[in-house]
């Protein structure tokens, strides 16, 4: 325990030393999103970025969550948590591979799912999240859209835009092997339990759910819901702050396998060495820079 505490007060002059403030994505540890400044999902932490005041961007995340906040702030330091925290969905695609896609589909505007390497979003025209992707989506001129690289969430948008939507057939492994089965079981065992899962997971789970919400608005969603228990299909990293912020409620994942082990490499001992040391600076070569931005201002604009 002195040890931990030890940890916590060597962060926390860390801080002071680098000028540093600590962002969370909600699928972190606890230990982690409890001492970041702020906690939130991807679109909560990249608006969250562009308004902070400090010299060094520490995010407990993945390589993507940082390079977006090095997108939008070249004259930071942006340091990754962990260096080795990368996410399988984002590399599933390369630019050349996108490139090629594009040939393919010359009318097609691209939609890039945040959850992508700046080069992707250097490809693309807009980027969205699970948040505001359909809007985003609306928001393209075109009637032709390839999305990448989640093909779940692209179904999902696809069944709420008139749009004509390409799915590049990637998946988050977390939630692409939620099975119907697993939410049925649930359900039983938990009868008066409202079902919520992330606009990544299957379709045939999202049918079975009674919404598909990105992070933040499955928080907002149980704080203003009236009933009293929730079977929860995303990250387990975010039950810790639906029960901090409902401690009277209950909650319960589908599955116990619902854990990404990047996210989960970012441990308060591995945060304090990264920042001791100033190592795992993330950042993206300027012409990259320039051209992903621009896709993700686009999202940023987005109300």
């Amino acid at each position: 325990m002195t040890n931990l505490v030890q940890v916590k007060e060597r962060i926390a002059e860390l801080k002071k030393e680098l000028t540093a403030v600590i962002v969370a994505h909600n699928y972190q540890r606890p230990e982690v999103q409890d001492i970041a400044d702020f906690v939130g999902d991807s679109l909560e932490l990249a608006r969250q970025c562009t308004e902070v005041d400090a010299q060094t961007i520490v995010f407990g995340g993945v390589r993507f969550m940082a390079e977006t906040a090095a997108i939008l702030n070249p004259d930071r330091t942006v340091l990754l948590s962990e260096g080795n925290a990368g996410c399988p969905l984002a590399d599933m695609i390369s630019p050349d591979e996108l490139r090629q896609w594009k040939q393919r589909y010359p009318r097609a505007a691209v939609v890039c799912y945040v959850n992508s390497s700046a080069g992707i979003k250097a490809e693309s025209d807009i980027c969205c999240t699970s948040a505001n992707g359909v809007k985003a989506v609306n928001s393209v001129a075109n009637d032709d859209i390839l999305f990448v690289p989640d093909q779940n969430l692209g179904h999902y948008i696809s069944t709420q835009t008139k749009k004509n939507m390409i799915l590049y057939p990637g998946f988050c492994y977390v939630h692409h092997r939620l099975k119907p089965e697993q939410v049925k079981l649930a359900k039983q065992l938990h009868p008066d339990a409202r079902v919520l899962v992330h606009p990544e997971c299957p379709p045939e789970v999202i049918a079975l759910a009674e919404a598909a919400l990105s992070t933040s608005q499955m928080l907002r969603y149980v704080k203003a819901s009236s009933h009293q228990s929730f079977i929860i299909g995303t990250e387990e990293g975010i039950l810790h702050r639906l029960r901090l912020e409902n401690p009277a409620k209950s909650f319960y994942l589908i599955s116990n396998g619902q854990i990404c082990t990047d996210m989960k490499k970012t441990t308060l001992e591995v945060l304090a060495q990264t920042m001791e040391l100033r190592q795992n600076i993330v950042t993206v070569p300027e012409e990259v820079r320039l051209k992903a931005k621009q896709a993700v201002d686009r999202m940023l604009a987005i109300v």
